[in-house]
């Protein structure tokens, strides 16, 4: 997950009138998502990723394509388990909470998970 971090940090980085609240739900939006995939997507052997970032004028696109096999994803707006104890089904949630789109599609042999975030607009000072 650290080649995950640096990997955004760095495309980020690049855009230095990126709102620091956008930068801090993008980031860890995808390292949650990241780390869902290795976590649970892993049968044993392996998973691949591949992450693409695009900061546009009016949001944040993210794209994390996925080696493993198709799974029983649903994304469903339900917010977090009503358990307070449940393990199961948080992450999701959390990155629905933090961004305004998460979408997941299965095409071929692999999963494409996509990420979007609006831009928010900072005060004009002056």
């Amino acid at each position: 997950m650290n080649d995950v971090h640096d990997f955004v940090e760095a495309q980020l980085s690049q855009h230095p009138d990126l709102d620091d609240l956008d930068r801090m739900k993008v980031l860890t939006a995808l390292i949650e998502l990241g780390s869902n995939v290795i976590q649970h997507a892993n049968n044993g052997s392996g998973v691949t990723c591949t992450l693409t970032l695009s900061v546009e004028d009016e949001q944040i696109h993210a794209q994390l394509s996925d080696s493993s096999e198709i799974g029983g994803i649903k994304l469903a707006a339900g917010g977090m388990p009503e358990d307070v104890l449940a393990e199961s089904g948080r992450g999701i949630a959390f990155i629905q909470a933090l961004v305004d789109d998460l979408h997941y599609t299965r095409i071929g042999d692999r999963n494409l998970w996509s990420i979007s975030k609006k831009r928010s607009r900072s005060a004009s000072v002056g």
